[in-house]
């Protein structure tokens, strides 16, 4: 029987990789002068890292919280498939405001700021480097299961995951469409051995193992009906916490988004990633853990051990085999996202000759640095896969908590009028980030590795990009463009009525139609998201780098009341057009706009809205 079943499967992905083959652009494709990956390509390149953890996490989770891990590892994939939506919608956003590429960072430099982006900077270098560090001694250690004396030789481990980190760096420095083509033939290795290893568990699963899996459900939900509500959440956060790491990488599609021409290829990313490691690694873990395995005695080798014994020996080694291989291609993502990341980073503050390519276009100089400082935290561990895996998770899940938080800030400020094609909901997102910083939380008491690790790069990054931001950032550049209110009231003062208009508008509203004299538009512009253009001669654009809206508007109509006190000024607001939820959003706005009134009493104020005249059809 499962002779036949394999068989079957394997001619079927034999005639599916066939058909892939033969297209055209399946993996990258040059147009106007620059190449570009297909979804495919960037999907293939994360799953590389998000498949390696099918190797170490189920061992590990059960270590923590027994059979309970085969519940929560499935858990965790679906809190990913919610989160990845999240995801896109960011990759979105981002491209609407013209920042490609750079995930975490860009999104939280285009809400909160210089400052907390280098927070995040910080939080996704210390998992890129400890994924790639990792990565790197895990491929070693799967290599060398069946050779014991390899892996008690520490300084040959070290020798050897420093072989690997240079070499990924070498081949990247090759170029990103070699290395596009290197990563799908991988991919089809793992495709041929995973699914072979899945089918093999189906047809073997057996009563016993289905009634571990029971008792996983079980065990799972006594965990979570302790009688205390605090206990009972305590618990989930926990478990989710040592399942989590089944999953990173993740981000690593918006991190690259730079890569693909549209953020709708990053959705496409997400789907194909759902629809394999999102199914596959719950599956692995459920059929292993429900295994009659010494799991105490196979920490480091579950799965090859697992593979061994439902195949042979020549199938653990293939398996063993795909493992050390997938890891290094996991320290690929590593390289490849790393360096988009710190690409931003230094074009955003003119380090030009840190990006500088080679004819390749390969960001060489990135990564030799990445090499340099991954080779440096390697030797410094010892090349202990205890300690960098103690250190792993916090940096995950702190950016996580970043990019949700700055999407829900960035909601409740704009709504979703701005971005129409596809927003998630702010209640789901909520409640997603309710949980990640319970996670956060539990894992930096229970972590304090990756607690020093987190805090200590971060208070670096932190010193490093406040003198940056001081001196370099490109926000003095769009203040310096901005008008002047000196400007406006001179140009009020030279005006021949005494009827005079302030109009405030909103960045990216439609052109103003024939403007007068009396009329000035005010546009509040925030310098992250670049100076709006002028519309006209009238129209006013003012940063919004210190204090609050409402309190820049405060402002101008005080210097307004003192510059022209013999004038009669009218102020218009707009008419918020949004849903009722982001009107909701906006109330504490409102509320603040309603007491203008009172404090400019000789001042006339409107909020306007103009319906379309009805055009006729002859």
């Amino acid at each position: 029987m499962k002779l036949i079943v394999l068989v079957l499967l394997n001619l079927s992905l034999v005639w599916t990789f066939v058909l892939l083959l033969r297209k055209p652009n399946l993996i990258s494709y040059s147009q106007a002068g620059k190449l570009w990956l297909t979804w495919l390509a960037v999907g293939i390149i994360t799953l590389m890292d998000e498949f390696t953890s099918i190797f170490y996490v189920p061992a590990e989770a059960h270590r923590f919280i027994g059979l309970s891990a085969i519940v929560f590892i499935a858990l965790t994939s679906i809190l990913m498939r919610f989160m990845s939506t999240r995801f896109t919608e960011i990759a979105e956003i981002l491209e609407h405001n013209g920042l490609i590429g750079g995930g975490v960072y860009s999104f939280s430099y285009l809400v909160l700021g210089p400052m907390i982006s280098f927070v995040a900077v910080s939080s996704i270098m210390v998992d890129y480097t400890l994924t790639a560090c990792l990565s790197a001694v895990s491929a070693v250690l799967n290599a060398s299961s069946f050779f014991p004396h390899v892996a008690q030789a520490n300084t040959l481990v070290i020798v050897l995951v420093l072989a690997i980190l240079w070499a990924i760096a070498g081949l990247n420095i090759i170029g990103i469409k070699e290395n596009a083509r290197f990563t799908f033939l991988v991919f089809a290795l793992a495709a041929f051995v995973i699914l072979n290893l899945v089918a093999s568990g189906l047809v073997e699963l057996n009563g016993a193992a289905l009634q571990n899996i029971k008792q996983s459900g079980i065990d799972s939900l006594k965990s979570l009906q302790t009688g205390s509500l605090l206990h009972d959440y305590g618990n989930f956060i926990s478990h989710l916490a040592f399942c989590i790491l089944a999953y990173s990488g993740i981000e690593s599609v918006i991190q690259t988004a730079g890569l693909v021409r549209s953020w709708r290829d990053s959705h496409k990313a997400y789907l194909f990633l759902a629809c394999t490691v999102g199914l596959v690694t719950p599956i692995v873990a459920a059929l292993a853990l429900s295994a009659p395995l010494d799991f105490a005695a196979h920490e480091g080798d579950l799965i090859t051990h697992y593979a061994t014994v439902l195949n042979g020996t020549f199938f653990g080694i293939m398996v063993a085999g795909l493992a050390s291989i997938t890891l290094m291609m996991a320290v690929n993502t590593a390289f490849v996202a790393s360096s988009e990341l710190l690409e931003r980073v230094a074009h955003r503050y003119g380090f030009h000759w840190l990006i500088a390519t080679n004819r390749r276009n390969s960001l060489y100089r990135i990564h030799i640095l990445n090499a340099t400082f991954f080779s440096i935290i390697v030797m410094i561990t010892s090349g202990s896969q205890e300690v960098l895996a103690d250190m792993y998770a916090i940096g995950l899940v702190a950016s996580f908590c970043i990019n949700l938080g700055s999407l829900l800030i960035y909601r409740y400020f704009t709504g979703t009028k701005e971005v129409v094609p596809y927003y998630t909901s702010r209640l789901g997102t909520l409640i997603l980030w309710i949980i990640l910083v319970g996670c956060f939380i539990f894992l930096a008491i229970d972590k304090p590795h990756g607690t020093a690790l987190w805090g200590s790069v971060t208070t670096f990054v932190l010193v490093a990009g406040w003198f940056l931001a001081k001196r370099r950032a490109p926000e003095i550049v769009q203040i310096g463009q901005s008008d002047n209110e000196m400007e406006m009231m001179l140009s009020f003062a030279e005006s021949s009525t005494d009827d005079i208009h302030v109009i405030f508008r909103r960045p990216r509203e439609e052109a103003l139609e024939e403007p007068k004299e009396n009329e000035a538009y005010i546009t509040f512009f925030t310098p992250r998201q670049g100076i709006p253009p002028k519309m006209a001669k009238n129209h006013y654009r003012f940063p919004l780098s210190r204090g609050s809206l409402y309190q820049r508007i405060l402002l101008l109509l005080k210097l307004l009341q003192y510059e022209l006190p013999e004038k009669t000024i009218t102020v218009h607001f707009g008419w918020p057009m949004s849903s009722w939820m982001d009107r909701l959003a906006i109330g504490v706005m409102v509320f603040n706009l309603m007491k203008l009134p009172k404090k400019f009493s000789q001042f006339n104020f409107q909020i306007d809205y103009f319906g379309r005249r009805a055009v006729s059809n002859g």
